[in-house]
């Protein structure tokens, strides 16, 4: 059994990003079960060094181990770093799932950084703001709100960026999922992630005119 003691069970509940054969981010897991699949050969464990990455199927994962970093689980016979992507062998699909409307996502999918001032703010200072005001008809969806600054919101009150003379940072788009949606504000989030996780996706530049 990998993960002897308290701090081997902690890393093997931390989350790790699943790609498929494609390389693309298609889900997260527990490394308990990254491990899994590994070693029953469904997916290998991809690595990055010196800006390269490279695949390593369960024994070559173990060989390579470097060191007691106290990022390495172990078992009576072998030890191993524990991983933070793998990729599948055989699934190429994409999952079909959407995104969740939520004041938290809205944030998540507009960077936390007003529509119309372009400013990044604290989320205590941030609203939503319906682009066609709900009294004219405006629905609450992921096409019709933005994150906005108090300042903004006030400024902008209940007209259309247009009839307040500002201009929308980006269209308002439905996100499509991503996997980070689900350890958004985890400590657990690896830096490591970012490569496959295309957050820009959500957003599409307004032009200047």
């Amino acid at each position: 059994m990998i993960g002897n003691g308290s701090n081997g069970r902690c890393l093997l509940d931390r989350p790790v990003l699943v790609l498929n054969r494609l390389w693309q981010a298609i889900n997260v897991c527990t490394a308990r079960r990254a491990i899994a699949l590994v070693c029953t050969g469904h997916a290998q464990v991809v690595d990055e060094e010196d800006g390269a990455f490279s695949t390593y199927g369960f024994d070559d994962w173990c060989t390579v181990t470097r060191g007691d970093d106290g990022e390495t689980v172990h078992s009576v016979t072998l030890r191993m770093r524990c991983p933070k992507i793998i990729v599948l062998g055989i699934f190429d699909r994409l999952p079909n799932k959407e995104v969740r409307y939520t004041r938290t996502n809205v944030f998540s999918r507009d960077k936390h950084t007003c529509q119309y001032c372009r400013q990044r703010f604290e989320r205590r200072n941030l609203n939503i703001d319906h682009v066609l005001p709900r009294h004219r008809g405006g629905k609450t969806v992921w096409t019709n709100v933005v994150c906005s600054c108090l300042e903004c919101n006030r400024m902008k009150g209940n007209r259309t960026p247009e009839e307040a003379g500002m201009l929308l940072m980006c269209e308002p788009k439905r996100p499509r999922w991503q996997p980070f949606l689900e350890v958004q504000f985890s400590k657990a989030y690896d830096q490591s992630w970012h490569h496959f996780l295309n957050f820009d996706s959500w957003k599409v530049e307004m032009g200047e005119t």
